[in-house]
């Protein structure tokens, strides 16, 4: 089947495309393709790229009749490239799929809109004279993201985009929850609530890159599925992608016996603080923290005092048919400043909550014990109550209060592989990077709320959102290298650059606008030209 060339007219201009005709297996039918070429220029296609533009200090007689913002997609198109994104996209999806997952990726870090108002905001970029018959109205981006979302795609695209990995690269794993008053989509559940906004939500995992300071992975679960619950299908899918050496950073809601037990039998180095739901842990602490202070184990980290003493969690492992003991390596540290800090805050709170149920006064068909806990919280294990005559009398469990203050400035970290203090503590702590990631997902891409009427919809938007988010936080890295980071926010450098724009005059030709000094700097810095 050969292909055709024929010209289209858009909003008066004139546009060569490519027509493909291709055989659809499923429909079993013949279909088309249509495949930009560029603009009609003296009877030939020319895209922008590929056109000249007129150095704006040349005298100019045409007159300009339009301007497309340009700057602020450069940084994202080298990205772009840098990752291989676009390819990697293509091997999966034709040239227009792709070129629409891209730009509705750029809306999303550039000025996240509502699906209806995508195709206005591309129209007045550069984008749109690259390709202007790109299909952008909301009914077919909604058609587009159902079907990505029913597709392999989002897992085709990870198993190729993981490869990228480095041996014994050092990830971040962590799971947040998006919410929505959606009442159509079952992946909706209630759970654990991070947002606290009542809402039923849905799960989403990432693994992140610590050195490229970018997700690489991604899964959806229910909204009841709890954390410690993901861990062994995240390890399986970065096995079958041929991930096998990297190095696991966890947060202690991922800490149980049996995820503890999974990590050593696969012999994946981590580090994870446990939790005190253990008995062994608790035994653990209780006989380090009264040792830890001793000077031999006294260091400085961050210009302040740090204490850090080895230590050894064995811990009985019976649920399997052979009980075992499970041996693991860590460190307990005590902090004197953040001991301080914890007691503080804590007395402070104790004496405002405990002050709180004395004043208060609730209505005759509430039960105490329900205003208790609304007022008190998880504070309500450190007092005793009584209420009489409308009225609570309240007072503090000394023994209660002493366990806690004992234990503050102290926490364990374990780990497996061959780690030194030093090195187990600032791994740890640079897992607030996954934290921000998340941040960046829900307020600056607006992943939030999900207004979506169909899961198919909602996995193929969240795909957008994963490389809207990996365009965002390799960005973020970028100025950090160049050490822009110090000038400039990234919203800040992205509307300094959205200064520059193409200039379409009445030629043909096109002419990139002036070039300031700001935004010269940040070019140059990113090894950019406009």
């Amino acid at each position: 089947m050969k292909s055709t060339i024929r010209i289209k007219t858009i909003n008066g201009k004139e546009y060569w495309y490519e027509d493909i005709p291709y055989y659809d297996k499923e429909k079993k039918q013949i279909r088309h393709r249509s495949k930009y070429l560029g603009k009609n220029i003296d009877g030939q296609p020319v895209r922008v790229r590929d056109e000249p533009m007129v150095p704006v200090a040349k005298t100019i007689i045409d007159a300009p009749i339009g301007a497309y913002t340009h700057g602020n997609l450069l940084p994202l198109q080298k990205i772009t490239q840098e990752l291989s994104l676009q390819s990697t996209l293509e091997e999966f999806l034709n040239a227009d799929e792709t070129d629409v997952v891209l730009a509705l990726a750029y809306n999303r870090v550039l000025r996240p809109l509502a699906l209806q108002n995508v195709q206005t905001w591309f129209e007045g970029s550069s984008l749109f004279l690259q390709n202007p018959h790109l299909p952008l109205a909301s009914q077919r981006l909604s058609e587009i993201l159902a079907s990505l979302g029913k597709s392999n795609v989002p897992t085709l695209f990870m198993d190729r985009f993981t490869s990228l990995i480095t041996p014994n690269a050092t990830l971040f794993y962590d799971i947040t929850s998006l919410s929505s008053s959606s009442q159509l989509l079952e992946l909706l559940e209630y759970g654990y609530n991070r947002d606290s906004d009542g809402l039923p939500q849905v799960n989403i995992s990432l693994v992140m890159d610590k050195d490229r300071g970018i997700p690489i992975q991604y899964d959806l679960y229910p909204g009841s599925i709890a954390d410690i619950g993901t861990l062994a299908n995240m390890l399986r899918r970065l096995k079958t992608r041929g991930i096998s050496q990297f190095r696991l950073i966890l947060d202690r809601g991922f800490f149980s016996q049996t995820s503890l037990a999974e990590l050593l039998d696969e012999e994946i180095p981590f580090i994870i603080p446990p939790t005190l739901q253990l008995t062994s842990v608790k035994e653990l602490l209780s006989k380090a923290q009264k040792q830890v202070a001793k000077a031999e184990y006294l260091h400085k980290y961050e210009k302040e005092a740090i204490f850090a003493m080895p230590v050894t969690l064995s811990h009985l492992y019976e649920l399997e048919e052979e009980p075992r003991v499970l041996t693991v390596k860590g460190y307990c540290y005590y902090d004197p400043q953040r001991e301080q800090d914890e007691r503080s805050s804590f007395y402070r709170h104790l004496y405002d909550v405990a002050e709180k149920l004395r004043n208060a006064q609730p209505k005759a068909w509430k039960r105490p014990d329900v205003v208790v806990g609304e007022i008190a919280g998880h504070y309500a294990r450190y007092l005793t109550w009584k209420f009489a005559d409308g009225r609570f009398e309240v007072a503090i469990k000394q023994k209660a209060v002493t366990q806690r203050v004992n234990r503050m400035g102290r926490f364990i970290l374990l780990y497996s592989g061959d780690m030194d203090w030093l090195t187990c503590l600032t791994q740890y702590r640079q897992r607030d990077a996954i934290e921000k990631c998340y941040d960046v997902m829900k307020n600056d891409l607006k992943a939030l709320p999900l207004n979506l009427r169909t899961e198919e919809t909602l996995r193929g938007y969240l795909f957008i959102t994963f490389l809207a988010l990996v365009l965002r936080m390799r960005l973020q890295m970028m100025m950090k290298e160049t050490g822009l980071i110090k000038q400039y926010s990234v919203q800040k450098l992205l509307l300094e650059l959205e200064k520059i724009k193409v200039v379409e005059l009445s030629s043909g030709e096109m002419m990139v606008s002036e070039v300031s000094k700001k935004n010269r700097t940040i070019l140059e810095a990113f090894d950019l030209c406009a």
